[in-house]
């Protein structure tokens, strides 16, 4: 009798299991395998990739130009760290607008491209530079849908590489400090105010650089485009959600913004979990997080592991959290298994055409 009842119990967990979602656990997080789409290698030390190894993770590490580290060097640590660890790292490129004005500015950056796939680079890194920095000779900013750029954009399609764009910033950006709804862009645009739009009313407004960034997205539908931080759209996922569907060609990663997606769960956690149900094809996980020549190796495996830990308690369940970047509880959203593997792993596979 024993036996009938217990194997009764197990074919009605089986059942229940065809019928229904089926869900992650904590216990489940180093078992599962998981990639990290936006990361900053810009060091010789292996800490985070075996950090990754430890917790399942393969990562992305993204060149960028910014003014704080040399892209040569950027390119150098990446080609380090893959050397180092290949089952745990690829690579982004990027290029600088430095000599824009110049006749064969285009003509240069395809040939460093050229080099840069060569060596493995899945794809470009534009960043916000463009839009909020870079200006041409006749002092106007130099805008995403310049068609400065269509000569780069097919070439990087016709070698079936991915365009990853950091176009804009978050909302905030253009707000007061106090005005501002997550902690981290608080303290962010505190630190850095040459970034904090609200401070510089002169510049492109957020409008502006969203319209252009859809622009370019429209102009060239045969690009595979990855928008960062959730395509500065973070506010409303409403608002990406009307870009997905304008745009088949666009997925968006949510690096540095998962906060934002809390602060709206805080309000609404249906809309939020439906959002990445529904565009479940479409979303990447990443973290934006990394490592530099003046880090502490201990220190960033802890704080890389904390934010995955956090990350994953977020989206595989459904308790209530608080975190340093949200002001008050919100409801973990937990994700059906199948939403958090597309969301882990599957897009990262399909949007950067990385290897199994």
């Amino acid at each position: 009798m024993k036996f009938i009842t217990g194997a009764l119990a197990v074919l009605a967990m089986l059942l229940a299991g065809a019928c229904g979602d089926v869900y992650y656990t904590m216990d489940d997080f180093s078992s599962v395998k998981k990639i990290d789409t936006h990361v900053h290698l810009n060091a010789e030390s292996p800490a985070l990739a075996e950090l990754a190894k430890e917790d399942n993770f393969r990562m992305l590490t993204v060149n960028v130009d910014v003014p704080r580290e040399t892209l040569t060097n950027q390119k150098k640590f990446a080609l380090l760290q893959i050397e180092q660890n290949p089952d745990q790292v690829d690579f982004l490129t990027a290029f600088t607008l430095v000599k824009w004005d110049s006749a064969n500015w285009s003509a240069q950056i395809i040939e460093q491209l050229a080099s840069d796939f060569a060596a493995g680079a899945l794809g470009i890194k534009l960043w916000k530079n463009i839009g909020m920095v870079y200006k041409d000779s006749a002092d106007q900013f130099i805008m995403v849908d310049n068609p400065a750029f269509d000569p780069i954009i097919k070439y990087v399609i016709q070698q079936d590489k991915t365009v990853f764009a950091h176009i804009g910033e978050p909302k905030n950006c253009w707000l007061p400090l106090d005005q501002m709804t997550v902690n981290n862009d608080r303290n962010y645009f505190r630190d850095h105010p040459e970034y904090h739009m609200f401070l510089h009313p002169e510049n492109p407004s957020y409008e502006d650089i969203i319209n252009a960034r859809d622009r370019f997205v429209e102009k060239h539908p045969d690009m595979r485009f990855v928008a960062a931080h959730l395509g500065s759209l973070e506010w409303d996922v409403d608002e990406l959600a009307k870009r997905l569907d304008r745009f088949p060609n666009m997925a968006a990663d949510v690096a540095a913004r998962i906060p934002h997606l809390q602060f709206q769960s805080k309000a609404n956690r249906e809309k939020v979990r439906s959002f990445l149900i529904k565009y479940q094809d479409r979303i990447l996980y990443a973290t934006d997080g990394g490592i530099s020549t003046s880090s502490d190796p201990e220190n960033a495996k802890a704080s890389m592991h904390k934010t995955w830990m956090d990350d994953w308690k977020y989206f595989v369940t459904d308790e209530m959290m608080t975190v340093d970047e949200v002001d008050g509880e919100f409801q973990g959203l937990k994700l059906p298994r199948q939403v958090v593997d597309k969301l882990y792993r599957q897009n990262a596979l399909r949007w950067f055409k990385m290897e199994e």
